[in-house]
């Protein structure tokens, strides 16, 4: 597995009330759902990324009220028109 390292500053931890380490789960988190949306990544992988299993993941989406199901509308206008 990689690490990835970067610097946060002290006064970041106390604003939002966190410790260094819910603060890189929430960051984890935050990255995989903003990739999902985007399309970028699978369910699968954004759960991986988030350090969740997959049900967890769709939980947290739930949460955070972010669509479990990304839909591309060309995609099923294609399907649609085959059918």
């Amino acid at each position: 597995m990689t690490n990835i390292i970067f610097q946060v500053a002290p006064e970041v931890f106390s604003a939002l009330k966190t410790s260094p380490d819910e603060f890189a789960c929430e960051l984890r988190l935050a990255a995989a759902i903003f990739w999902y949306q985007k399309g970028h990544i699978s369910q699968e992988k954004a759960a991986q990324v988030a350090g969740l299993d997959r049900i967890d993941f769709l939980m947290a989406l739930a949460r955070e009220q972010v669509d479990a199901f990304q839909v591309n509308f060309d995609d099923l206008e294609r399907e649609l028109a085959r059918g």
